[in-house]
């Protein structure tokens, strides 16, 4: 998953939501914190950030690489 978020971004093509959900679920499985919060920059930047499908995501990839701060962060910013 990861890689081909790589090949994307190298040919333009513009990530979807549900590109975001399986990069961030690739990043909480390999705790690839670094690669994980590349990936919410870019969420931030595409406007997906208040889906909730997409935070819970970001809490799920945060929690399981130990920053829970920045898990309950997000949660705390999630739409009602």
């Amino acid at each position: 998953a990861l890689e081909l978020f790589r090949q994307m971004q190298l040919k333009g093509l513009a990530p979807d939501k549900v590109t975001f959900i399986s990069v961030l679920d690739a990043c909480a499985c390999l705790a690839a914190l670094s690669e994980g919060m590349q990936s919410h920059a870019r969420i931030i930047d595409s406007k997906f950030e208040e889906d909730v499908v997409v935070g819970t995501a970001l809490v799920d990839m945060y929690g399981k690489c130990g920053r829970l701060d920045d898990a309950r962060s997000v949660f705390d910013k999630m739409p009602q």
